[in-house]
Order: C-alpha cells, then structure tokens, then sequence
C-alpha cells in the first residue's frame, strides 16, 4: 500500500521547499537560490542550496540532494512514506488513503501516455500556428498586440478546423485509439470512434512544474463562436483545481515580489507577462480552489485579485476572496475602470497605470463593504440587514483573531452599525453562532432607527387632520428631514400627492406606500388620533416636531462623521481625518446653537 502518486506529486508542488528546509537550516537569500552550511557534513564555507524554481536542494561539498522528500528523510531518519507524513503536516495539507501498488503503477502509466500524447498535440499545433492554416489565429493574436517571443514563451498553436486532423496525426505518431479517448484530446462517439476536442481554436496549454504540458484550454476565433473557451477534461494528468495557469513561468518572480497577482482568464496573464508584469497567475477560468491557493502560498502571503469588474468578475473575486482568507493569506482587491480586465487595460492605458492601480488595490474588507452598499440605503433597515449579512462571511473567513475584530470595526464603522448591535455580532462571530438573514433582520429590526421616533408620529397625525396645517408645514419639510426615518415612506407619499394637489385620504396614501409592509397600519392609528383643540396649539405641536426631526438628523450626520473620522484614521489619511474633524466641530456647534434656539422658541410660543 502507499499514497496515490497524485498526492504525492500535488504535495510536491504545495510543498514550499524552502519554508521547510527553514526549519533545520538557516537559510540566507543568495541570488535566485538560499544558501547555508550543509547538515550532512562539517563545513565552515555555505555550500548547500535550495533552488525554489526547481523545487530540489544540493549540497555543493557533499554532493546530497534531490527534492523536499529527500530532504526529510536526511533530516529525520525517516522513510520515505513517512517524510510525505512530515512534510504534508508541514504544509497543512491531510493526507488520502492509501492505495494499492498494482493501482497505481497502471494510474502512472496511464498518466504518462496522456502527457506523451500531449506533447505530441501541443508541438503539432505549433506546427500548424506557423502554417498557412494558422493564418487567421497569427491575426488574432497580432490584433491583441502578442509578439512572437511571447507566442514561444507560452508555446500557444491552433488547432484547424477539423474534426481529424489531430487525431489522424497522433495515431500516426503510434497512439492507439484507447491512449485517444483516456488523454481528453478527443470526444467519444456514441456509435463508436471519437472527433477531435478542439476545433478552429487558438491553444494555450496549461505546463506543469516540470515543464509537461497536461492540459489545454482553447479559445474560438469565431465572434459568436460558443463557448468562447474551450477546456480539458480532466485525466489522470491533469485534476481541475490543483494547477495555475502560468505560475511554472511566473513563480520566482511571485517569491521576490513577495505577492502574486491573481487573473482569471490566459490573456488576462500572458498581456501583464508580456508588458514586464511577472508575479502573475491565472485560476484557468473556474472557481479558485483551496489546492490553487496553497500553490499561491508556497511563494507568497499577499495576494492582489484583479478579476474583471464586471458581475460575474465580482462575484468570482469574493469567491476567490474567502478561499484565499481561509488560508491565511492577506488579500487586496484590484477593480479596473470600466469593467476592464487587465489585457484590456494595459494595452490602452500602460503597464505604468496598471501598476499605479495596483499600488492602490483595496484591502478585502474594502472592496467588500462597497460591493455590499452598492444600490443599498443604509438608511433602510432591510437594505442595511442585507449589506451586514453580505459582509460578515468575509470578517468570519479571517483566521487571526486580531486582524478579525479589525476588519470586524471598519465593516462596522462604514455600515453604521450601533454599538449595541456591534456588540451582540461579534459575540456571535466569535462563538461561531448564526450570522444568517434572519439573524442579522432581527437585530436591525430592534434598532431604534427601524421604530418610528415619537416626533415623526405627532408630525404626521397633526398635518393628516389638517389640510391647512399641512399646507404651512409640508413645504418647510425637506427631503434630508425624513429621508432616514422609519416613516420616510409616508412623508414621501404626503408630499408627492400635496403637490400633486391629490386626495389625500387613508385609500391614497397606502397605494403610494404599498413597498411598506408597516404603513397602513400606522396609518389607521395616526389618522385615528384627535386633532388638538386649537389651529394654534397644533401649529405650536407641529413647529417642535419638525424641529426635532431638524435635531435628529444633526444627530445621526454627526454621527456617521464619527465613522468616517475612524475609517480616515485607520486608513492613515491624516488630512481627510483632521477635515472630517473640523466638519465634526462646526455641526456639533450647529447643533448647540439649534438646540438653544428651539427651546428660547418653546419658551415664546408657552407665554
């Protein structure tokens, strides 16, 4: 019994060599490569080296050497069965079941016929790229600015338009049809025999740490041409999930920048690549797995996501987001102008911008925060409900306990959540308990923001019993008066259908407020209400009532001031924080003098 190879060779590839031989030997950056005085001899001059683009360790004096697995086994006396323990312990990764040795000598070989066929598949459709029949695919690639060191450097074809022509030239290289149908390049017939996969596509074939190509993915040249990519299946040399696309170029660049760039798409890397960009990586065009992210992490701790900014791309960014967080790994967020991906966007504006723009990518909770609040009302407590509930998973997903109530406060601050309610989330995130929609619409619902205020009440029983009340009152009203009460819909409703010079009637108003579960019932109850005794003592009423409608939202903007005074802070934007400060003073003084002024009116209108 031992380990699927597809483990051992994934573990190999998560595996960071250099991470682990750090642990016995005390490596200093030299170059390319880490140095250190050798474990397995005496020596007094560094002669050992890791070389981390190649995944292996030698020892210049004694000769020792080989791969991570090697290394251990040296290092801890151990077998090799149980150096893979050791170094998948190392890695985070939990180890498979064990498997029969029969199993998987014939997975191997099977394995190694696909990458053979492969091969031969990836130079043919070099091959027919240069050919006349490639005509249309150089044009392509032309168009979008490809030179040809890059076409090499990728090793991209096409694939003609033919149903055997790939299939023809593979049997003829001495593949039987067995070896074609297990390898993905061809399509089984029902009735018997098999058509060639990719038709009229230009290739892009996905290279393995060793340089194999294990599978391919193929873009139409057709403009309605569906679907637009074209990927393998997977085999038994290729498992979706567990590769990147590009990285077998682009990893030692990721480990001296010390961050990857995480794209979806092939052109999205090979254009950046081209233009200089090099700590690139693509997800090959599916949702980012745990296993790709612990590729990502043998190199690097940060990630940039610069997925399209378009839905879909956002959506596929926050996905990408939680996965990468759940590994511990600090993640920004880079959304181009215009939906633009990044081929798009450096080919018309520079890799100088783009990389300018990267500088300023948004740490997650950020980008998140503004997704949850776009075309939402904070001010709404469902709107506000669904943005909380939409940006909690993110704070959950962060391992460290620090960082966590960090991200916890700037999602609280730019939500507008009160304390109370801050107080009752974290506690449950911390404990683990629910966060879900029903949660979230509970506590929000027990916000006094979401009951209506005992002003805006008296305002609307005063001015819906009378009409020339109302005429004197609703055009001192202003939007910003109500817009954030609990009653802001009926205050809306009365004023469109003042000025509409409507009815207005218990009938009118609730067909005007039919998105308010909640109105007509607190309609019945203000229009049941008795109007005072005197035309005088009602307009005495309904002056304090708009004056504390007038005082409440001086409350809740000084209020929101104080957030943003916090988000500035933390974000070490001195100068926005000290102008939000001096904005801050000057409503506090607002206010006081408001305040004041309100109450010498009280004292008038009571003599």
């Amino acid at each position: 019994m031992r380990f699927p190879q597809t483990f051992i060779d994934d573990l190999r590839r998560q595996a960071d060599i250099v991470r682990i031989v750090q642990d016995y030997v005390s490596l200093k950056k030299k170059g390319a490569n880490w140095m250190a005085c050798c474990p397995f001899h005496k020596e007094k001059t560094a002669s050992f080296s890791v070389s981390p683009a190649k995944d292996i360790f030698y020892c210049f004096g004694c000769q020792k050497g080989g791969s991570v697995f090697n290394f251990v086994m040296e290092m801890e006396r151990v077998t090799f069965p149980d150096a893979i323990k050791i170094v998948a312990e190392k890695t985070g990764v939990p180890l498979p079941k064990l498997v029969d040795d029969s199993r998987f000598e014939s997975y191997k070989r099977e394995s190694d016929q696909v990458i053979e066929l492969n091969q031969w598949a990836l130079q043919w459709w070099e091959d027919q790229l240069k050919s006349n029949v490639g005509k249309a695919a150089r044009e392509y690639l032309k168009a979008r600015g490809i030179t040809e060191e890059t076409i090499k450097t990728f090793r991209l074809g096409f694939a003609p338009d033919s149903w055997e022509m790939l299939s023809a030239h593979l049997l003829q290289k001495g593949a039987t049809q067995e070896q074609l149908e297990k390898s993905g390049l061809v399509v089984k017939k029902d009735e018997g025999g098999s058509y060639d996969r990719f038709r009229g596509r230009l290739m892009f074939p996905v290279i393995d740490a060793q340089g194999r190509p294990i599978a391919f993915g193929g873009r139409t040249l057709e403009p309605e041409g569906e679907p637009k990519y074209l990927n393998s299946p997977e085999t038994s040399a290729y498992t979706k999930g567990r590769h990147l696309f590009g990285l077998n170029l682009t990893r030692d660049e990721i480990r001296r920048a010390g961050f990857a760039i995480l794209v979806e798409g092939y052109l999205d890397l090979i254009v950046p690549y081209q233009f200089g960009v090099r700590n690139v990586v693509a997800s090959l065009g599916t949702a980012l797995t745990p296993e790709q992210v612990k590729l990502v992490a043998r190199f690097a701790r940060k990630v940039v996501v610069n997925y399209d900014g378009d839905r879909a791309g956002v959506q596929a960014a926050k996905r990408a987001i939680e996965t990468i967080l759940a590994d511990d790994i600090e993640v920004k967020v880079l959304v181009l102008p215009d939906n633009a991906d990044p081929d798009d966007f450096i080919r018309k504006y520079g890799v100088s911008e783009y990389q300018r723009r990267r500088g300023e990518a948004q740490p997650h909770i950020q980008f998140v925060i503004d997704q949850a609040v776009r075309d939402r009302n904070l001010h709404s407590p469902a709107d506000k409900a669904a943005a909380i509930e939409e940006t909690l998973p993110f704070v959950r997903a962060v391992r460290s306990r620090i960082q966590k109530r960090e991200y916890f406060d700037i999602a609280m601050d730019a939500l507008r959540v009160q304390v109370d309610q801050r107080r009752e989330l974290w506690q449950r995130i911390r404990s683990g308990a629910s966060t879900d929609a029903a949660t979230v619409q509970e506590l929000v619902k027990r916000s006094p923001a979401s009951r209506p205020t005992v002003a805006e009440e008296k305002l609307l029983a005063l001015v819906l019993a009378n009409e020339e009340l109302r005429k004197i009152m609703l055009p001192r009203l202003e939007e910003g008066d109500y817009a954030d009460l609990a009653t802001a819909q009926i205050f809306r409703a009365l004023v469109k259908l003042d000025q509409e010079e409507s009815e207005i009637s218990f009938d009118s108003l609730s067909e005007a407020t039919t998105d308010d579960p909640k109105a007509s019932e607190l309609l019945a109850r203000l229009m049941m209400d008795e109007p005072a005794e005197s035309f005088d003592d009602s307009l005495t009423q309904a002056d304090s009532c708009l004056n504390a409608l007038h005082l409440m939202k001086l409350d809740r903007r000084i209020e929101e001031m104080a957030s943003e005074i916090a988000e500035a802070d933390r974000a070490g934007d001195e100068e926005r924080r000290d102008r939000l400060a001096m904005e801050k003073l000057e409503l506090s003084k607002r206010r006081g003098s408001f305040l004041h002024q309100a109450r010498a009116n009280e004292g008038i209108n009571q003599n």
